[in-house]
């Protein structure tokens, strides 16, 4: 095994919650999976991939199997440097915020008017609360949106749909875009709230997404099932030594490999 294999490999494999590596685990033993892990070192040895090795399972390194309340699906990760670092939508604190979390932003100050857009990315507060924070497609090229699409990643995210129809509580999946809403059809179990929209990308965004009341609807369920709500606007703290030069520093480091 390469040393950049075995990289890829030890992200699946230091995830602490125990539910979460137990699907991994068994992911891990899929001969998709191998293959899959195989295919984006090779991409590692040839060209940039975001995010690090170390962070492409950072979703369900941020919110553990028993507090998930909120599923946020999008595709891939970002693809220009320093961008991606494994949840989502969200980008480390010292990196200008996307247009597609802009405008989850504005969303957001629709649903409630005392919401302030922080002048930050990082949506780590979410994850640490409950909201899962999941790509479609976990690694991706630099420039090279959807590179990795067809490796094998769709595959592992079915499992993961599966797995959280089974959830012993009820959830909310927020279905934004084609993309996602296609995910949908593993949700079944009626207990779950599915939320669909189109994607929060400046060139749909315009046609419904900025006014569909999803963080408020999401909420709403969760107080309806006696469930703790999201407080979205933990967004808008400072993060906590997010940004800091040490941490820069390493992000740089690690993507000039």
């Amino acid at each position: 095994m390469s040393g950049q294999h075995a990289d890829e490999a030890a992200g699946a494999a230091s995830v602490s919650c125990p539910h979460w590596q137990s699907l991994l685990d068994q992911q891990l033993g899929e001969d998709y999976f191998s293959q899959l892990i195989s295919k984006v070192a090779a991409a590692r040895r040839q060209t940039h991939v975001y995010p690090p090795a170390d962070q492409v399972f950072e979703a369900f390194k941020c919110t553990p199997w028993a507090q998930v309340k909120v599923v946020v699906l999008g595709q891939d990760p970002y693809h220009q440097p320093g961008q991606a670092h494994g949840l989502a939508f969200s980008v480390p604190a010292d990196v200008k915020v996307p247009p597609s979390l802009r405008n989850m932003y504005k969303a957001l100050a629709y649903d409630d008017e005392d919401f302030v857009a922080p002048q930050h990315g990082d949506l780590r507060s979410w994850a640490q609360q409950g909201v899962l924070l999941l790509n479609t497609v976990l690694t991706v090229e630099e420039g090279k949106a959807h590179a990795h699409a067809k490796l094998g990643w769709e595959h592992f995210t079915d499992a993961v749909m599966t797995a959280l129809n089974q959830h012993p509580q009820p959830l909310v999946f927020l279905l934004w875009g084609k993309h996602a809403q296609a995910k949908g059809q593993f949700i079944t179990d009626p207990r779950h709230l599915k939320l669909t929209s189109v994607h929060p990308s400046p060139l749909s965004a315009h046609r419904g997404f900025l006014t569909c009341g999803h963080f408020a609807t999401a909420n709403q369920f969760l107080r309806e099932h006696q469930r703790p709500p999201i407080n979205w606007r933990s967004v808008c703290d400072a993060p906590d030594a997010r940004g800091t030069d040490a941490q820069t520093q390493q992000r740089q480091q690690k993507l000039a490999f």
